[in-house]
C-alpha cells in the first residue's frame, strides 16, 4: 500500500515539475515573439496541452497519429489562448518544441530509475 502511495506521489510531483517547466518555456517563447500575456496564459496552455496529449495517447496509443492529432489540437489551443494567427501559432509551436527538446536534453528525465 505504501509503495502505491509513493508512486502516486512521485507521479504528482513529476507532473507538477513538468508543468512548471512547460509553462516557463511557453511563456519565454511567446514573450520573445511579442505576446503580452503573462504566466497565467502559459499555465493554461501548458495544462490544456498536457491533458490533450494525455487523452490522445490514452485513446490512440503511443504513435505518430496520437502525436499528430494531439499536436494539431494543441496548436489550436495556442492560437486561441494567445489570439495569434495560424502562422505565428505554428512558428511559436515549432520554437517551443525545439526549446523543449534542448531543455529536455539537459534536465534529467522524470521517469525511469534514478
Amino acid at each position: 500500500m505504501a509503495s502505491i502511495l509513493l508512486e502516486i506521489l512521485w507521479a504528482a510531483v513529476a507532473f507538477v515539475v513538468a508543468l512548471i517547466v512547460s509553462m516557463i518555456i511557453i511563456w519565454g517563447v511567446t514573450s520573445l515573439l511579442g505576446e503580452k500575456e503573462g504566466l497565467g496564459a502559459a499555465f493554461v496552455v501548458a495544462i490544456i496541452g498536457a491533458v490533450i496529449y494525455g487523452v490522445a495517447y490514452l485513446l490512440l496509443g503511443n504513435g505518430l497519429l496520437a502525436a499528430l492529432l494531439g499536436g494539431i489540437v494543441w496548436l489550436i489551443v495556442l492560437k486561441v489562448g494567445y489570439n495569434m494567427s495560424w502562422l505565428k501559432a505554428l512558428l511559436t509551436a515549432v520554437i517551443i518544441w525545439i526549446v523543449a527538446l534542448i531543455v529536455g536534453y539537459f534536465l534529467p528525465t522524470l521517469t525511469g530509475p534514478l
